[in-house]
C-alpha cells in the first residue's frame, strides 16, 4: 500500500500534456479482439487500468506489446484460445465486461467473472445481459460467473433499459460481426462511445448514428487491423482544470480535444475562471489563468453527454470550496459517488451531504491538511487537488485508485512545483 505526502497552500505554474483517455482505451483494447490482423493503439495511457486489460488480453491468446514511453500498443489477435477470462485479472476492473461483447462476436463464446472496479454505488449488469440475449445469446450463471453462448447471434433491434456506456459499448462489440442488422435504441453517446464507432468504421465494420442515441450496424463477416490514436482524456483535462482553478495558478494544459468540452467550458464560464484556448489539431492548448476576483457558487448536476457526466463533478467540489455563497452538488447516479465529502469536511470544508446524491458546499474557506482516504478514481484525484490547495501537510491513503485512471500523477504534478511525494507503507 502507497500514500501520497502533499504539503498545500503554493500556486502552481507551467504545463501539463494531456494523456489519452482511459475510457476510449479500455474498450477499444477489447475491439482489437474482433479481427486476427494487428492493431495498433497510440496515445495509450500508462495506467493500471490498461495494463489489466492488456493482461486480460493476453490471458486468451491475444500478444499485446506495449511501449510505455511512446504510448504505442500493438495487440494482434490471430490465435485466440480460450473465451474464458481470468478470474483475478476480470474482477480488477469493471471495464472487463466489454471482452464478453468482443469475445461473442468473434468466437460465439465467453465466460467471465462478475467484473470488479471502483466501489460508487450499484452498477448491475441487467442492461448487459438482455442486449445480448436480444442479440439471440443464451446466458447462464452459477453465481460466480456469467457463460454466454452465441451460437445463435444474429442482429436485432436492442432498445436499451438504460442509457449505459458499458452496455452500449458491450452491444456494439457483440453485433458489429452478427449477421443482420442490428438498431440500438437509447444508446449513450459519450465522446468514448464516438470514438469507438469512429474506431469499428476504420476497421471496416457497418456502422452509423442514424439518430441520436440511435445507432445502425449491418453486421460484416471480418474486420482489418488499423492504427488510431486515442483522444485526449477529457475527465483529465477538467480535473486538471479544476486543479489549476483551485490552487489559483496557471498552469497550461497541452494537447486537449476541445470538441468534448463544450461542458467543461460552460462550467468554468459560470464560476468566473479565465480561461484561455489556443492552437489547433494535436497542438490545441487550454490556458487556465490566475483569479482575478473571487469564483462564483453555483449548482451543478451530473447527467448524459454532452452535459457534464458523472466523472466530471468531484474535483469541482474543491472548487466550490473556493468559491463565494453555497454550491449544489447533485450526482445522481451512484449512491456512493460523495464519499469524498467527509474527507473534504476533515480538512475544514464547510460542506453538508443532503442525501446519497446531493450535497452542499459553502464557501470561501481556508482548506488545511490532514489525512484523509480515497475510494475510487475521482474522489481520489478531488482529494489531490484539495491536499494542493490547502495549507499545511496532507497524507491521502489508498492511492491506488488514483494509478488506475491517472498516469503518474505526482511525477507530473511536481514539473509544475507541487511538493509531492509518493511513499510506502
Amino acid at each position: 500500500m502507497q500514500k501520497f505526502i502533499i504539503e498545500g497552500g503554493r500556486p502552481l505554474e507551467g504545463g501539463v500534456t494531456i494523456r489519452g483517455s482511459k475510457n476510449t482505451a479500455l474498450p477499444l483494447i477489447a475491439a482489437s479482439l474482433l479481427t486476427a490482423e494487428p492493431v495498433v493503439l497510440e496515445n495509450v495511457p500508462n495506467i493500471n487500468d490498461v495494463t489489466a486489460m492488456a493482461k486480460i488480453a493476453e490471458s486468451i491468446g491475444s500478444r499485446v506489446e506495449f511501449d510505455t514511453l511512446s504510448g504505442k500498443m500493438k495487440i494482434v489477435s490471430a490465435n485466440l484460445a480460450n473465451p474464458v477470462l481470468d478470474d483475478v485479472l476480470t474482477r480488477k476492473l469493471r471495464g472487463s465486461i466489454l471482452f464478453s461483447g468482443a469475445l461473442v462476436g468473434r468466437m460465439r463464446s465467453a465466460t467471465l467473472p462478475y467484473p470488479g472496479g471502483d466501489v460508487i454505488g450499484a452498477r448491475p449488469l441487467a442492461t448487459h445481459t438482455h442486449a445480448l440475449e436480444d442479440l439471440g445469446c443464451t446466458i447462464s450463471e452459477d453465481g460466480n460467473s456469467l457463460r454466454i453462448d452465441g451460437k445463435a447471434l444474429h442482429g436485432r433491434e436492442i432498445i436499451l433499459e438504460e442509457q449505459s456506456v458499458t452496455a452500449t459499448e458491450n452491444t456494439i462489440l457483440a453485433a458489429v460481426l452478427a449477421p443482420g442488422e442490428t438498431r440500438i435504441k437509447f444508446a449513450a453517446f459519450e465522446p468514448h462511445i464516438q470514438e469507438l464507432v469512429i474506431f469499428l468504421q476504420k476497421m471496416g465494420a457497418d456502422i452509423r448514428w442514424a439518430d441520436l442515441s440511435h445507432i445502425l450496424i449491418r453486421g460484416v463477416k471480418s474486420l482489418k487491423g488499423v492504427e488510431h490514436r486515442i483522444n485526449p482524456d477529457e475527465i483529465e483535462i477538467s480535473s486538471f482544470a479544476a486543479l489549476a482553478a483551485a490552487t489559483r495558478s496557471r498552469i497550461t494544459l497541452r494537447k486537449i480535444e476541445p470538441k468534448y468540452l463544450d461542458a467543461v467550458f460552460l462550467q468554468l464560464k459560470k464560476m468566473g475562471v479565465i480561461y484561455a484556448v489556443s492552437g489547433e489539431g494535436t497542438s490545441t492548448n487550454l490556458a487556465i489563468e490566475k483569479p482575478p476576483a473571487a469564483y462564483k457558487s453555483f449548482r451543478v448536476q451530473s447527467g448524459f453527454y454532452p452535459k457534464l457526466v458523472t466523472d466530471h463533478i468531484p474535483p469541482f467540489a474543491v472548487l466550490a470550496t473556493q468559491a463565494n455563497g453555497t454550491s449544489l452538488i447533485h450526482d445522481w447516479m451512484y449512491e456512493n459517488r460523495l464519499r469524498y465529502i467527509p474527507e473534504l469536511q476533515k480538512m475544514g470544508a464547510h460542506c453538508t451531504i443532503l442525501d446519497p446524491h446531493r450535497a452542499l458546499i459553502t464557501g470561501p474557506t481556508n482548506l488545511r491538511g490532514g489525512e484523509i482516504n480515497t475510494y475510487d478514481i475521482r474522489s481520489g484525484m478531488t482529494l489531490i487537488i484539495a491536499a494542493l490547495a490547502a495549507e499545511g501537510h496532507s497524507v491521502i491513503s489508498n492511492i491506488e485508485h488514483i494509478d488506475r485512471g491517472y498516469e503518474r500523477i505526482d511525477e507530473r504534478l511536481r514539473m509544475l512545483g507541487a511538493d509531492i511525494r509518493r511513499v510506502s507503507n
